[in-house]
């Protein structure tokens, strides 16, 4: 992987957004990309990258989710702790003991998630799960007045706190929000590649808001490009881990997941079929799967005016939904050389046999 891709990677983990409060990342992204494509936005926030090409259809549409999972203050209480409600899904039994930050208008406060001591539990408390609504942040404030005058104010986002770094193997990357920065740092990268090659097509790489609470900037940013076409950009759930024995192995380092279907999107039968052919007539690494659980955005923008033909990609990752998650380097180029192959071949008469007319 080049150190530019790894450095992208980092800034973009270490940054904070839950959904609907995306905009630093929204703003890293136009940075990096300034010069290189026309912007616009919706108006709940996404961020639309237009390409042009030697042709201006088909169109095609590129998403990647902002936004990561978080919580929201909800209230204060007596003893200067906060009191927490999830946005996006999370498991209660990995919130204890993780550091946060609280966003405040005043600036950022350190937190840190807790509950009562065990020691303090009868022991048929201490052997169940540990439920969220019992937990607090603790911020270091004397009582409730003092955190009120740290800035702290019901609604300010609270998001988890995870440094990026590497595992002894330097491609295990480990770091916060693959879901979906890594998405974000490959439209990035698409984008700059874009520059050199002729592609016969309009590209519209989308970083979308909210995808985590119900696919909203999918939806509305997909109004404003009108595609023909979908390629989502999300992460694979990998399950090359004990105790997942009755599923289908998807492994990191095999390369990136196409998804036949996730929780809302078939995808497109001859779209797919193009997708897998092209990857392995260039023998790129690839792996087939299926999501039962859990959806993408490819579920609001298949549906936009007649239909969208759309495929899902996703770079595997362990451990999803938590403080931090595990990547594969070579996961991510391999995704990246994909589309730049996808872009390249996609042109008005393969799209018309794609989508029979």
């Amino acid at each position: 992987m080049k150190q530019e891709s790894l450095e992208i990677l980092r800034e973009l983990s270490m940054m904070q957004g839950i959904s609907g409060f995306e905009h630093e990342i929204k703003d890293y992204m136009r940075s990096q990309m300034e010069g290189l494509a026309g912007f616009s936005q919706d108006n709940l926030g996404s961020l639309i990258c237009q390409k042009p090409g030697t042709a201006e259809g088909p169109r095609i549409m590129i998403p990647a989710h902002m936004d990561e999972i978080g919580f929201l203050v909800k209230d204060i209480d007596k003893s200067g702790c906060l009191r927490f409600a999830p946005i996006g899904g999370w498991l209660d039994q990995v919130l204890l003991a993780h550091e946060v930050t609280v966003q405040t208008r005043g600036g950022d406060l350190p937190g840190l998630i807790g509950c009562q001591p065990p020691h303090l539990m009868p022991k048929e408390k201490r052997e169940k799960i540990i439920k969220r609504k019992t937990m607090f942040v603790d911020i270091g404030a004397e009582d409730k007045e003092e955190a009120r005058k740290m800035g702290v104010r019901v609604g300010d986002p609270i998001v988890p706190r995870q440094r990026f770094t590497h595992l002894e193997n330097e491609k295990y990357l480990v770091g916060k929000a693959w879901d979906d920065r890594v998405g974000c740092a490959l439209i990035i990268e698409l984008m700059k590649e874009l520059q050199n090659i002729r592609h016969p097509n309009t590209v519209y790489a989308v970083g979308t808001v909210q995808e985590e609470v119900g696919t909203r900037g999918a939806e509305t940013s997909a109004d404003m490009v009108d595609p023909d076409f979908c390629i989502a950009l999300d992460v694979g759930l990998a399950t090359d881990v004990p105790g997942v024995e009755d599923e289908p192995e998807i492994a990191l380092g095999k390369g990136p997941v196409l998804y036949m279907t996730d929780a809302g999107t078939i995808s497109h039968r001859k779209f797919r079929d193009y997708v897998l052919d092209l990857a392995e007539e260039l023998d790129l690494p690839h792996q087939v799967g299926l999501i039962e659980g859990g959806a993408t955005d490819a579920r609001a923008i298949q549906l936009h005016s007649k239909g969208v033909a759309s495929v899902v990609f996703g770079i595997p990752t362990r451990y999803i939904h938590s403080h931090a998650g595990i990547i594969h380097a070579d996961d991510y180029d391999a995704m990246l050389q994909l589309l730049v192959e996808i872009i390249q071949s996609l042109d008005g008469k393969s799209a018309d046999e794609i989508l029979d007319r």
